[in-house]
């Protein structure tokens, strides 16, 4: 399954109230959505025709966030799904998590690009993968341990999508500042020189959940439920359900 195929089932799975991409490029995966939307990106060219109630945005998702009120196109200042595909280096994407889990509910899912590159090179933070005609993940894959790390009341799992692999986080807690509080030495851990000290069961996807089995998951009708409930309530009864749907177990370690 690739990514896109992952994003749009997400969509039909939990049919968000709203959809927040972080990297918009040529709206191919903006033109998944039928929700209201907000893109973030610097260079966006669209090229895909985009079927929502849509708010681009031409700046850095730094920038974006920094504003006073970024979610003021949607109805109230929550995501229900967002979709993490800027720069394709560790410090970024965890920026880019740490600011929109602000605007999140435990029944809101986190979605983060590019995770199980398939080379070192790939994995690299230079380009020299896509310079040799493939592709380039980024050391993004680090984010997904610091997370692990930091925050054990996540649900953090690696999707065997294609190419590139995929990052689906339940249960985030809008009121958490643990990794806002640790952001620099992480950022000291995870910057480094190339070649990046990939892990085997990162190249080997050892432990990645099939897509077919997350979205096979007797979860999504409670998802949307929990919307209704205060954060407190749906976090446990969201934490119950994910416990017994035995995907909590399928985090890799």
């Amino acid at each position: 399954m690739r990514r896109h195929e992952l994003l749009s089932s997400l969509h039909q799975k939990l049919r968000p109230r709203n959809y927040l991409e972080i990297g918009v490029r040529n709206g191919r995966s903006l033109a998944l959505s039928r929700a209201r939307s907000i893109g973030v990106d610097p260079a966006f060219r669209l090229t895909a025709e985009v079927h929502c109630d849509l708010h681009l945005v031409r700046t850095t998702s730094d920038e974006f966030f920094a504003r006073r009120h970024p979610l003021a196109h949607f109805d109230e200042p929550v995501t229900d799904l967002a979709f993490i595909d800027g720069m394709h280096l560790a410090e970024y994407a965890l920026r880019d998590f740490i600011n929109i889990e602000r605007f999140c509910r435990p029944g809101s899912v986190i979605v983060l690009d590019d995770v199980l590159p398939r080379s070192v090179e790939e994995g690299g933070r230079t380009r020299v993968g896509a310079a040799k005609g493939g592709a380039w993940a980024g050391d993004v894959y680090k984010t997904a341990q610091a997370l692990r790390d930091h925050r054990p009341d996540l649900v953090v799992l690696e999707v065997d999508t294609f190419p590139t692999g995929t990052l689906v986080v339940l249960l985030p807690d809008h009121q958490s500042r643990v990794l806002h509080g640790v952001y620099d030495d992480l950022v000291a851990e995870m910057v480094s020189p190339d070649p990046q000290d990939v892990p085997v069961s990162t190249l080997e996807r050892t432990g990645a959940v099939a897509p077919e089995v997350l979205l096979a998951a007797d979860i999504w009708d409670a998802m949307r439920a929990s919307r209704a409930l205060p954060p407190s309530a749906a976090r446990r009864q969201l934490g119950e359900l994910l416990t017994s749907s035995g995907l909590e177990t399928r985090q890799v370690v």
